[in-house]
């Protein structure tokens, strides 16, 4: 998506990546560091995909991929000539507390890791992002601006996203509330994503910012809304040991289904920001719409 849109603004992209582009390991100074000396901005979005069951291995690989990375992204910038102005690092609204009672904006948000009644392993995600985020900080590079982007869900029509998922249980009649459906989702809509991102790289903002739109709703309600986007009636309920079944078919894991994220944007509304997607009504609409 921001390759698409920054190009489309007439900027250079160059992508760096274990698979495509300039060629990287992630975790080791190499020749790639020489397209960081002279750029302009850099966005590192590397990690390891977190749609997976959750076993020791994947979650080490999850923190390792991550950590690993910010830090010699870090070390780059350090040892370039002509540092990049912006350094723009992918964090997660996961770093927020699992709860109910209020939404969790970048000054008065309750980070998670000390939450009651849990499982124990929703704490090892959150000192992912902690870690994460602790080497963007730790990072020796004063003449870059650092931002953690403390992200939603990042809703798009592209295949394989968390829509593509979202809908495909939808259209399946298995869009129904999961263990009661009051755990939170929070979301934002491609398009605000990719605007978010221009604006941070414009604006003298540094620190942790939260990117979701301002209205994240429970997660029966938001499926309700999808539904209605995509003119399905029915979506069936489930408990939670019936999404723990689900979760193990599918290989992934019920923490992205039950942990109730209500993060909102704080920091990109003082500063202006104007999201063209507020709603999740009319942003499932659109999506549905450039989907089809």
């Amino acid at each position: 998506m921001l390759t698409r849109a920054l190009k489309a603004a007439g900027h250079e992209v160059v992508i760096i990546g274990r698979s495509s582009g300039v060629r990287w390991d992630g975790h080791t100074l190499g020749r790639w560091a020489e397209e960081i000396d002279g750029a302009d901005v850099v966005i590192n979005l590397a990690g390891r995909s977190v749609s997976c069951r959750y076993t020791a291995e994947n979650l080490r690989q999850m923190m390792r991929s991550r950590v690993d990375s910010a830090r010699v992204v870090g070390e780059a910038i350090a040892k370039a000539e002509n540092p990049p102005a912006v350094w723009l690092q992918m964090s997660t609204a996961t770093i927020y507390a699992h709860r109910f009672d209020a939404a969790n904006d970048e000054e008065t948000g309750t980070l998670g890791g000390r939450e009651r009644d849990v499982p124990g392993y929703w704490t090892y995600s959150v000192e992912i992002a902690k870690r994460w985020e602790a080497e963007l900080d730790e990072a020796d590079t004063p003449g870059t601006r650092k931002v953690a982007l403390r992200s939603a869900m990042v809703m798009s029509p592209d295949r394989g996203g968390a829509f593509d998922y979202l809908s495909w249980m939808a259209r399946l009649g298995l869009g129904g509330p999961v263990a009661g459906g009051r755990q939170y989702v929070s979301w934002i809509h491609d398009d605000d994503f990719v605007r978010a991102a221009a604006l941070l790289i414009r604006e003298p903002i540094a620190g942790a910012v939260n990117l979701a739109a301002p209205n994240p709703l429970p997660q029966r309600e938001f499926m309700r809304e999808l539904r209605g986007a995509w003119k399905v009636p029915v979506g069936l309920p489930a408990t939670s040991w019936m999404a723990e079944l689900g979760a193990f078919a599918l290989r992934t894991d019920t923490e992205l289904l039950l942990k109730s994220r209500r993060v909102v944007p704080g920091r990109l509304q003082r500063a202006g920001f104007e999201f063209h997607f507020p709603n999740w009504r009319e942003a499932a609409q659109n999506l549905t719409e450039r989907r089809r």
